[in-house]
């Protein structure tokens, strides 16, 4: 996926104010559109703009893709950093409606869509209205979903100044990690979002969880896997070896003839829940290295006594 840089396809700099964006929007929206740009490539151009300004024009996304820093180039191959939009607070109202009314690029909809920041918004009556319902992602450890706890986070919420320029205020709180949160769940802590207007009472924030990445383990819902590095003779004769846990070391059993990617489970031994999630170990056979003429010899042995052809099933 290519990386897009939108203020250079806006030309603008990235300290202009949201009129000058507007400006250079209007400017170039005049240029490029097709009824008036009989260019062969003025609709992309003008697709290109487009989606530029939806970013750049609004506040919130302009503060999110800020984030990612200046040490991208249009063009270079990119892939998000993990939790790259993690401690960004959002109004209600979200990126998953914007993304979806328009063909976007693969880049947008990687970084604004399939509902990242979406939320409802207050809902008016008379001359009091509810606060707008924000939103936020946050890292937490595995071992916080497994345990519990309570984590004091800071968020940061995109703000304009009277010079129309984005800036972002701290925010900190401190918030309980119930024990058995999953990837992707969302805490509701009440009357933490925008004021109301009027009696009308503070809208919610919402924060989705999402996992920092862990050295060896990875999670899928409420199930952890590891790759476990094993011998070829623990896999060939099987064998009784130490097997790491989030709650602690255990011991398990390797099956004799077991090979790479053989899984085998703990029950409930994942992230607790009302059916408490498996821990899932996946076999990977790890080969010593031949970095001696000792460790030659016996690679050469083995090659001459056990007549195995790994490729036969291949028919070579």
């Amino acid at each position: 996926m290519e990386f897009r840089d939108y203020y250079e396809i806006m030309g603008v700099d990235r300290n202009s104010t949201q009129d000058e964006i507007k400006r250079a929007y209007r400017k170039l929206a005049r240029k490029y559109h097709p009824d008036i740009n009989k260019s062969a490539d003025a609709e992309e151009k003008f697709k290109e703009m487009g989606e530029a300004y939806e970013v750049l024009k609004d506040p919130e996304k302009r503060a999110a893709y800020d984030q990612l820093g200046q040490g991208y180039k249009s063009g270079q191959d990119f892939t998000p950093p993990p939790g790259w939009d993690a401690g960004f607070e959002f109004s209600g109202g979200g990126f998953e409606g914007a993304a979806g009314s328009a063909a976007f690029s693969d880049f947008f909809e990687t970084l604004f869509g399939q509902g990242g920041f979406t939320g409802g918004r207050g809902q008016a009556g008379g001359f009091h209205a509810r606060g707008q319902d924000h939103h936020a992602k946050i890292l937490i450890d595995l071992e916080d979903a497994i345990h519990g706890a309570t984590r004091t986070i800071t968020l940061q919420v995109p703000e304009l100044d009277q010079q129309g320029h984005v800036q972002t205020r701290t925010r900190t709180l401190n918030v309980n990690i119930p024990k058995g949160v999953k990837q992707g769940q969302q805490i509701r802590l009440a009357g933490q979002g925008a004021p109301g207007v009027g009696q009308g009472g503070k809208g919610d924030l919402y924060l989705e969880i999402e996992f920092r990445p862990h050295s060896f383990y990875h999670v899928e819902g409420h199930d952890i896997y590891l790759d476990l590095p094993v011998t070829p003779w623990e896999a060939a004769l099987g064998g009784t070896v130490k097997v790491p846990t989030p709650s602690g070391i255990v011991e398990m059993k390797i099956p004799p003839g077991s090979s790479s990617g053989k899984k085998m489970r703990l029950k409930g031994r994942g992230i607790p829940a009302k059916t408490a999630g498996d821990f899932y170990v996946v076999l990977e056979i790890s080969l010593p290295e031949a970095n001696s003429d000792r460790a030659k010899a016996l690679y050469r042995q083995m090659q001459s006594e056990l007549n195995f052809n790994p490729r036969q099933k291949l028919g070579v």
